[in-house]
C-alpha cells in the first residue's frame, strides 16, 4: 500500500491503462505479488513454529489469500480494516511490513508491536490496519466504531471487517451489523467461510443453514464471492465499496473457502477427510487458479510471476533471518506502552 494517509481513492490508482478485468498491468502484479507473500509468509511460519522458535499460538491463513487480498487491492492506508485471530493474511494484504510482522510473531523487541501482539494481535494504524483480535467475533465492534469515524470526517473512509464461519454466530457480530445499519455506517463485511468453526464444520454450527440470508435479515446487501478466485472477490468488493462508499450504508461480501492448516497450528486435524487439503490444492488454490487465467487471457507471462516468486522467496527468507537474530524484549519494556492504572 503506498497511498498517503490522506489520499481517498478506490479503487488503487495506476498510471497504465486497464486491459484485463478492469485491471492495469500493475495491478495484477500487486495482486500475485501479495498472494505469493501470504503464501509463503504462512507456510515459513509453520516450519517456524515446529521448531519452537515462535512462542504462543499460531492461526495460519493458507488457502485463503485469494479473500483478504481481494477485498484489501481496493483499499488505501486511509481504509481501516480489522481482523480476526487468523490475522497474518489480512495485515499482509493490507501492506503491513512483513519483516516487522516475522519479528513480531518471534517476540522480538524491534517487532511490528515491539513483541508484544505476537501472531494474534499484530497491528499497524499507520496502514489502517486497527489489529488482529484473539477474541472471536470482537473485531466487528471496533470496526463499527472505526466506521463512525469514517462518516464524522466525511472523507469517504470505509471500515472493513473480517468475519469466519464460527465468528458469525456471535452476539457481538449481529449487534455490529444491526448499528451499522442504524446509523447508515460506510462499513463493509467481510465473511470469509472456511468450513471450519475451531473444530466444528459450519453445517453443525450455523443453525439458520445459510449465513447470507441472515446478514440480508440485518438490511444489509450481499455480494457473493468464490473466495478461490482473485479477481471474484475483488469484483465482489468492488461492488461492496461503491455502496459503502457513496453513502449508501453498510454492505457485505461472502465468500467460501479453506483453510490448509488446522485451527491452529498442532491442531491434528481428525476431523477433516484424509485428502481433503491435498484435493483442495490441487484443484482450488487461488494461486494456480491465478496463474492459470494470466496464462489463458494474458496480463501477465509466465516469466513475470516466476520472477515475483523468487523475490517473495527472498524477502521471506530475510525477514526470518532478521527475526532469528533481532534482540528479545529487555526487562524495563515490559511496563512500556502499557496502562499502569485505571
Amino acid at each position: 500500500m503506498t497511498a498517503e494517509q490522506d489520499v481517498i481513492t478506490a479503487p488503487k490508482p495506476a498510471s497504465a491503462a486497464r486491459h484485463h478485468d478492469g485491471l492495469t498491468h500493475e495491478q495484477l502484479l500487486s495482486a500475485y505479488r501479495q498472494m505469493k507473500t501470504i503464501r509463503e509468509f504462512e507456510e515459513r511460519v509453520h516450519v517456524e513454529n515446529a521448531s519452537g522458535a515462535i512462542p504462543g499460538f499460531t492461526h495460519l491463513y493458507c488457502g485463503q489469500e485469494a479473500v483478504a487480498v481481494g477485498a484489501c487491492e481496493h483499499l488505501t492506508d486511509a481504509d481501516y480494516i480489522i481482523s480476526t485471530h487468523r490475522g497474518h493474511g489480512h495485515c499482509i494484504a493490507k501492506g503491513c511490513d512483513v519483516v516487522g510482522m516475522m519479528k513480531e510473531i518471534h517476540g522480538r523487541r524491534d517487532g511490528l508491536n515491539g513483541g508484544k501482539g505476537g501472531s494474534m494481535h499484530i497491528a499497524d494504524i499507520g496502514k489502517g490496519m486497527l489489529g488482529a483480535n484473539g477474541v472471536v467475533g470482537a473485531g466487528q465492534p471496533i470496526a463499527v466504531g472505526a466506521a463512525i469515524a469514517c462518516k464524522l470526517r466525511g472523507e469517504g473512509r470505509i471500515a472493513a471487517s473480517f468475519t469466519g464461519d464460527g465468528a458469525s454466530n456471535q452476539g457481538t457480530v449481529f449487534e455490529a451489523m444491526n448499528m451499522a445499519v442504524v446509523l447508515q455506517l460506510p462499513k463493509v463485511f467481510v465473511f470469509e467461510n472456511n468450513g471450519y468453526s475451531e473444530h466444528t464444520g459450519a453445517s453443525y454450527g450455523i443453525g439458520c443453514e445459510d449465513i447470507v440470508k441472515r446478514i440480508e435479515g440485518f438490511g444489509i446487501p450481499v455480494w457473493q464471492a468464490d473466495g478461490f478466485d482473485f479477481f471474484s472477490v475483488y469484483e465482489a468488493m468492488g461492488k461492496a465499496l461503491e455502496v459503502s462508499r457513496n453513502g449508501g450504508g453498510p454492505t457485505a461480501i461472502y465468500c467460501e473457502t479453506i483453510r490448509y492448516f488446522g485451527h491452529f497450528e498442532g491442531d491434528p486435524q481428525n476431523y477433516r477427510a484424509k485428502d481433503e487439503v491435498q484435493r483442495y490444492r490441487a484443484e482450488k488454490d487461488c494461486l494456480l487458479k491465478f496463474r492459470a487465467r494470466m496464462e489463458a487471457n494474458g496480463g501477465l507471462s509466465t516469466d513475470e510471476l516466476d520472477a515475483v516468486d523468487r523475490e517473495v522467496g527472498a524477502l521471506i527468507e530475510r525477514a526470518v533471518q532478521e527475526a532469528r537474530n533481532a534482540p528479545r524484549p529487555r526487562a524495563e519494556d515490559l511496563l512500556t506502552n502499557v496502562y499502569d492504572n485505571y
